[in-house]
């Protein structure tokens, strides 16, 4: 059900025609990751564990294009510092960890004045990005989400919002691997993670 409302939102927004008039934005945003659990894993031949991400910052880029619906279509970027727990209470850290989202993804509004709440959805990559003795893991995700901007002028406006993402990791394979072999393997196959951002939007 969430691929399908997902995958309909960014249909929509990127299959609209564009007008002459759309202008370009960029608009880069901070924020705090939270979550980064649902990656289960078998630590020896009959021990399975959770692993979990430490909450704190992230920041990121958005860069696309208006449309008429009104709406955007974007491409996202977002980076995550964090470090890998064996459990969420646990002080051991395992690695030191960089999550970062590359997203395509879509936006329609919903005007009131210079009020405008929206919904967005984008799809595309999660690397996870551990120390530099493993191999970094990219797989496919999906992310949903809400906000409200605000419109300071014609080409500023500030935002805020939430959003979810879904990241869809190989239930068969190994987890952060060197040379010899592969720390974890993998018992899971959907990790989520959330975020709440401030931003400013700039047109051109």
């Amino acid at each position: 059900m969430m691929k399908k409302i997902i995958w309909g939102l960014i249909a929509g927004c990127l299959t609209v025609s564009v007008p002459s008039y759309a202008e370009v934005f960029i608009a880069p945003f901070g924020g705090y990751s939270f979550g980064g659990n649902g990656l289960d894993v078998l630590v020896k031949s009959d021990t399975t564990t959770d692993l979990d991400m430490s909450e704190g910052g992230s920041s990121g880029l958005i860069v696309g294009m208006t449309t008429n619906d009104p709406g955007n279509m974007y491409f996202l970027f977002s980076r995550h510092n964090t470090d890998l727990r064996q459990g969420g209470l646990s002080s051991d850290i395992l690695t030191e960890l960089e999550v970062n989202y590359f997203h395509l993804g879509g936006t329609l509004y919903f005007p009131n004045g210079n009020i405008n709440p929206y919904i967005t959805a984008s799809a595309g990559l999660t690397q996870l990005r551990p120390d530099k003795q493993y191999s970094s893991e990219t797989n496919f995700s999906m992310g949903l989400g809400g906000g409200v901007a605000y419109e300071l002028t014609d080409n500023v406006s500030i935002f805020a919002d939430i959003r979810g993402y879904a990241t869809f990791v190989n239930s068969t394979g190994g987890l952060f691997c060197n040379q010899a072999s592969c720390i974890w393997q993998i018992e899971g196959d959907l990790m989520w993670q959330g975020q709440t951002n401030i931003g400013v939007a700039v047109s051109f």
